[in-house]
C-alpha cells in the first residue's frame, strides 16, 4: 500500500499509469501522501525491513504517511483462526516502533476499524468483473500458492478492490510495493479511472508504485522468499540465540564441500544478506573475491553475517522490549491514529457517495 495525503484536495496526481519507480526518483514532498501496511498474522521480520520497514522511517520525513495494519484483509485466507490476526496486531506494531516509526511523523491505524474502507470496496465491486479479477497476475500467483483452486474465498479474490479502496480512501499518490504488487496499482487505477469518468470530475487520485532498491530477501533455506508461512525467516524481534541458530541454517552454495574449492555467489543467501546489510562494501567485494578463487570456508562467512545481524537487531529488540512493557499506550497510540484516518477515509467516501448519488440528506 502506500501513503496518502490529509485533506483531500492536497493529495497530487501521481500520473495515468502505475509505473514502478525508487523512491529517489520522487521528490520529497509532503503534498504526497504514502498509504504502506502490513497483514497482521505474525511478527515481521528482515524480509519486512529489507522490503518496506527501513524505507517507512525514511519516507516520514519525506512525504505524509499513513500505515495500515491490515486485519481485515489479513481475516480473507485466515477466517479459521481470527485469534491469530487480532493478536498480532499489537505485536506488529511493537515491531513498528522498535525499528523507528514514529507516531508523530506517521499516522498508523487499524483497517477494520475504518467501516468506511469495507463502503468503498462495497461501491467499487461494480467497477470491475469477476474476469477481470481473476485475470490479475498478483491474485493468480496468490491463488497458486495457497492451492485453492477453484476453492478461492470470495474476500480473497476482490482483495484488489479492497486495496483500491485503502489507496483512494486516503487519496494516496505513492505506493510502496514489490514488482510483483504492480498489477494491484493498476487495477487499483483501471478503478479511479473509471470511477471519475462516471462522476464526471476526478475525484479521486491515481497512485504511482514506489519499488525499493531491494525489493525481496529469500528465506535462509535458500527458497524465493523469507515466509511466515515457510518458517524461514529471522524475526525482527529474535534473541540473541535464535540468530546465531538461524545463521548457521542459511543457505550458501551446495558445490562448495572443501575450503579450497572455488565458491560461487549466486543464490548464496548468505552473500545476499551480506549485500543488503554490509555497510562495509569494500571489506565486502574481497571476502567475495577470497570465496570465489576458493580457500575461504562458509564458516566464516557466516560468522561476518551473524555478527553484522546481532549488532543491527540487537537495538531494535532492546527498543521493542521496552515499548511491550506499556501496551496499553501502544493501543492508545493506535487509537489515536485510527481516529486520525478516520476522518480522512470518511470525507471521501461523503464525496464518492455525493458523485454517485447516495447523499440523500
Amino acid at each position: 500500500m502506500s501513503e496518502q495525503t490529509t485533506p483531500a484536495n492536497t493529495a497530487s496526481n501521481a500520473g495515468s499509469n502505475a509505473t514502478g519507480n525508487a523512491a529517489s526518483n520522487v521528490p520529497s514532498d509532503k503534498n504526497h501522501l504514502i498509504l504502506t501496511g502490513d497483514r497482521p498474522t505474525g511478527p515481521l521480520h528482515l524480509g519486512h525491513f529489507v522490503g518496506s520497514l527501513r524505507n517507512r522511517v525514511k519516507y516520514q520525513s519525506q512525504y505524509k504517511q499513513f500505515i495500515m495494519l491490515a486485519d481485515a484483509q489479513a481475516l480473507t485466507d485466515n477466517m479459521d483462526d481470527p485469534a491469530k490476526v487480532h493478536n498480532n496486531v499489537l505485536e506488529v506494531a511493537l515491531d513498528y516502533l522498535a525499528v523507528g516509526i514514529d507516531p508523530a511523523q506517521s499516522t498508523i491505524f487499524i483497517q477494520s476499524q475504518i467501516p468506511e474502507l469495507t463502503e468503498l470496496t462495497f461501491y467499487y465491486l461494480n467497477l470491475v468483473t469477476v474476469a477481470r479479477l481473476e485475470r490479475n497476475p498478483t491474485i493468480k500467483q496468490e491463488i497458486l500458492l495457497r492451492n485453492f483452486e477453484r476453492d478461492i474465498p470470495a474476500g480473497f479474490l476482490t482483495y484488489p478492490v479492497s486495496q483500491a479502496a485503502d489507496i483512494t480512501a486516503f487519496k494516496a499518490s505513492l505506493v510502496p510495493v514489490g514488482e510483483d504488487q504492480i498489477p494491484m496499482i493498476e487495477q487499483t487505477n483501471e478503478i479511479v479511472r473509471r470511477f471519475n469518468r462516471l462522476a464526471k470530475r476526478d475525484i479521486l487520485v491515481e497512485a504511482q508504485a514506489l519499488v525499493p532498491e531491494i525489493g525481496r530477501l529469500p528465506g535462509i533455506d535458500g527458497k524465493a522468499k523469507m515466509s511466515k508461512s515457510l518458517g524461514n525467516t529471522i524475526n525482527l524481534g529474535a534473541t540473541s540465540a535464535e540468530i546465531k541458530a538461524a545463521v548457521k541454517m542459511v543457505y550458501t552454495d551446495p558445490l562448495h564441500l572443501r575450503v579450497e574449492d572455488p565458491g560461487h555467489l549466486e543464490g548464496n543467501v548468505a552473500f545476499i544478506y551480506l549485500d543488503a546489510f554490509d555497510t562495509d562494501k569494500e571489506g565486502l567485494q574481497a571476502m567475495k573475491e577470497h570465496y570465489v578463487r576458493g580457500g575461504l570456508g562458509d564458516g566464516m562467512v557466516k560468522k561476518r553475517l551473524e555478527g553484522i545481524l546481532q549488532d543491527m537487531l540487537a537495538p531494535i529488540r532492546e527498543r521493542r522490549q521496552e515499548y511491550e512493557k506499556d501496551r496499553g499506550q501502544v493501543l492508545q497510540m493506535l487509537k489515536q491514529g485510527t481516529e486520525r484516518a478516520r476522518e480522512i477515509a470518511a470525507r471521501t467516501t461523503d464525496e464518492v457517495k455525493a458523485a454517485i448519488g447516495l447523499k440523500h440528506f
